[in-house]
């Protein structure tokens, strides 16, 4: 019961190709997610994109680099994650991303709908 408390799953569309990080001896990749959602208001069809920062570490980071692609349509699990960091200027910025502990990938490549 205890995976229930913090689960986050996903099926949605890559917005642009997966990229690698590498920190000291382990791998990160980052990829953003979009996931759509269609409903009817007043008898017209209606879709509303949301946005989805998505990180993998170590072995499944280095799978979504080698399999995945911009278009790519995927079905993933994880957990949500809140951080913050100061940019360039100094200012805090705060990120809410996704930490994939596993994937399903739905498509093949980029061409598929």
């Amino acid at each position: 019961m205890t995976t229930l408390r913090n689960r986050v799953q996903l099926i949605g569309k890559l917005g642009f190709d997966p990229e690698l990080l590498e920190f000291n001896n382990s791998k990160k990749v980052k990829f953003s997610m979009a996931t759509n959602e269609i409903y009817y208001q007043d008898g017209n069809k209606r879709e509303e994109t949301q946005w989805h920062n998505i990180i993998a570490w170590g072995k499944l980071a280095e799978n979504v680099k080698k399999y995945l692609v911009k278009g790519n349509e995927v079905a993933i699990t994880g957990k949500l994650t809140s951080r913050s960091y100061n940019d360039k200027e100094g200012t805090k910025k705060y990120i809410t991303e996704i930490v994939m502990s596993d994937m399903v990938m739905l498509s093949s490549n980029k061409n598929d709908d």
